[in-house]
């Protein structure tokens, strides 16, 4: 009984890191193409979506943040 409880607590900390991966590609400055196929993979491949976008996707946001923080 104990083992679905952590199995549906972890399920639910992929659905958020999901979320918030689909979020921040939203944001991106990416072309409409590549965050079309990243959303693609980051919901029907959830795990290995996931992890890809964690190693790839956020260093363009983070190259892109002093830029920002510059203009204002």
């Amino acid at each position: 009984m104990q083992v679905q409880y952590l199995l549906i607590v972890l399920a639910v900390i992929v659905l958020l890191a999901e979320i918030w991966a689909i979020r921040s590609l939203l944001r991106s400055g990416a072309r409409a193409e590549n965050k079309g196929l990243w959303i693609v993979v980051i919901i029907f491949v959830p795990l290995l979506g996931l992890l890809l976008w964690l190693m790839v996707g956020p260093k363009a946001l983070n190259r892109d943040a002093p830029a920002e923080r510059g203009r204002s």
